[in-house]
């Protein structure tokens, strides 16, 4: 059962896809912690970087969307979001197409919730 708290956060996560998709750099950065970070199987990825790569144009967005039920847990200031996500991404003029599993960490900091992490792991094809 979605709660209006879980539409809210969602909300807010489908706006935050939505900038990635516009490609703006600054929009992204709105929906991050300053220390934000994203992991996956290329390592730890600093929001300096990520923001650096999507203001250079070395990295852009054509889709994003959220597939099947989230999943939403809150421990009073946190909340962890687990989701799957498709995006078709270009990095360098190289095209790539993920179906992705997503674990985000928002913290609300002056009362509006931001992601102090991204987690992605692959969808292991059926």
């Amino acid at each position: 059962m979605t709660t209006t708290s879980d539409s809210a956060l969602l909300d807010l996560y489908d706006e935050w896809q939505a900038a990635i998709v516009a490609n703006d750099a600054d929009a992204i950065g709105s929906f991050m912690t300053e220390d934000w970070i994203i992991v996956s199987e290329s390592g730890v990825t600093t929001a300096d970087r990520f923001l650096g790569l999507v203001r250079s144009g070395a990295l852009t967005h054509s889709a994003m969307r959220r597939v099947g039920e989230p999943r939403l847990r809150y421990h009073g200031e946190v909340a962890l979001l687990t989701t799957r996500v498709t995006n078709t991404a270009h990095y360098r003029s190289v095209r790539f197409d993920a179906d992705e599993w997503t674990s985000d960490v928002f913290v609300r900091v002056d009362g509006r919730w931001r992601c102090a992490l991204t987690h992605i792991t692959a969808r292991k094809p059926d």
